[in-house]
């Protein structure tokens, strides 16, 4: 398999559904639809909308009857940066390369944009059942995970987490808990989520929750390793934000070499969990070797 090739494919089948389900820019009021694109679509790797493709595949399902909740995860994880950006979180003026959302509309704006965002995706995982791609109580099922995995036991309890640390009250315990919520959270949900649409049964489903989990962790690791010594030009943003920040990271409370070793761990731990499943598990397999190695 030719792993970046497959995964552009996928992207692009996401880009395209992402177009069709958002409002027009022009419709009104125009800037805030502006605003929600202009951030949807200024890059990415589209790894959770994908993830959410690739668990239906992979338990037998048809990935485009999930399009709807890939496409949702996708806006949860833009409204997240948008917000993440902002001069009272990490005030970051560039993301994949294009000034931030805030920076180009103002901060009320990209606030609003965001929260558009998170709200336009709860009417695409009700879109699943409206249009009947999948049974109503998996539908109700997913929107319940999500909404879970999007709050305070999730995504929001870890950027709360992170926001309060500092580099003295930070122990590994904490550093995982954050990077497992904040970041971890939507990697769950979004394969749970393409899982459960498709009919997963309880094995299926407790073997990819753990790949999910390992994936996530691994994905944060590299991302911190990224941050001190990645190249600006493949990231689209400069480096060494989370030391300006004083970030709980794990190379700043282990040493690259020990960061480096515990991503490693994570995507052994997540391959070995897609023992259960046969070929139609080859990209989640690809997926997590990528994730450990990528340099964007």
């Amino acid at each position: 398999m030719d792993f970046l090739a497959e995964l552009k494919a996928r992207a692009a089948l996401v880009d395209r559904a992402l177009d069709e389900f958002l409002p027009p820019e022009d419709a009104y009021p125009p800037v805030i639809h502006r605003a929600m694109r202009y951030s949807l679509f200024a890059g990415g790797k589209r790894l959770r909308p994908v993830l959410v493709l690739a668990a239906a595949e992979t338990v037998g399902g048809d990935p485009v009857k999930v399009l709807p909740a890939a496409c949702a995860l996708e806006l949860i994880h833009t409204y997240s940066l948008i917000h993440d950006d902002l001069p009272a979180m990490d005030n970051d003026d560039f993301r994949r390369g294009k000034p931030t959302c805030h920076r180009v509309f103002g901060e009320a704006i990209a606030i609003l944009a965001g929260d558009a965002l998170l709200t336009h995706a709860f009417a695409l995982l009700a879109r699943n059942a409206r249009e009947q791609l999948a049974p109503v109580e998996r539908v109700i099922q997913v929107i319940g995970e999500v909404a879970v995995a999007a709050g305070t036991p999730g995504l929001i309890g870890g950027q709360v987490v992170d926001t309060l640390a500092t580099d003295d009250t930070v122990d590994a315990a904490t550093l995982e808990y954050i990077h497992r919520h904040k970041t971890g959270a939507l990697y769950r949900v979004s394969v749970r989520a393409g899982a459960i649409l498709a009919g997963a049964g309880e094995k299926q489903l407790e073997a990819l929750t753990a790949y999910a989990e390992n994936l996530g962790l691994a994905f944060q690791i590299q991302d911190d390793i990224l941050d001190v010594e990645g190249d600006p030009a493949r990231l689209g943003k400069p480096v060494g934000s989370d030391k300006r920040n004083k970030k709980a990271t794990y190379p700043a409370l282990f040493g690259l070499d020990m960061a480096r070793a515990r991503a490693k761990e994570a995507v052994e731990e997540a391959l070995a969990a897609l023992e259960l499943f046969d070929e139609r598990a080859g990209f989640l397999r690809e997926l997590a070797r990528f994730v450990a190695t990528r340099d964007f």
